[in-house]
């Protein structure tokens, strides 16, 4: 047998984790990318997880393997998006506001924009007066 097909590892290093004899990790990244898109279509973590095992014909073991991946993508996303995303859901909503407008649709339309006002905190004065508690003094007379 030649040297190059050797699984022997040599003292002192770490054989990386094989995840199967015959799945390179190409291969295991391209299947974690198909379970990272279906998880938009708004599944429950265990639902996607068993689909997958299905889909892909893997063990269910290997399946949960590729979420606990999927899940660090979703981390470092969140991470990497967090200080844009405040400015994100803003255009959203301006352009939610601006449909339901073009489309007539005042009741939504009114609804988004008080769901904004809160957002920036315009009802905030209100709101703090209505949360405000209320001291009532009495003055009596003096008895003699």
């Amino acid at each position: 047998m030649p040297e190059s097909f050797s699984r022997e590892v040599p003292e002192g290093s770490k054989a990386p984790a094989v995840y199967g004899k015959r799945n390179p990790q190409s291969v295991i990244e391209a299947r974690q990318r198909r379970l990272y898109r279906r998880q938009l279509e708004g599944l429950p973590c265990r639902q996607l997880v068993l689909d997958h095992a299905d889909r892909e014909s893997i063990a269910e073991t290997t399946a949960w393997r590729d979420w606990e991946a999927v899940s660090n993508w979703n981390e470092q996303d969140f991470a990497l998006e967090r200080p844009k995303l405040l400015s994100r859901l803003q255009a959203m909503r301006l352009r939610a506001i601006d449909k339901a407008l073009r489309k007539g649709q005042l009741q939504s339309a009114a609804q988004m924009m008080d769901a904004l006002g809160r957002v920036i905190g315009e009802a905030a004065p209100e709101t703090l007066a209505l949360e405000a508690p209320n001291l009532t003094i009495k003055v009596e007379k003096p008895a003699d």
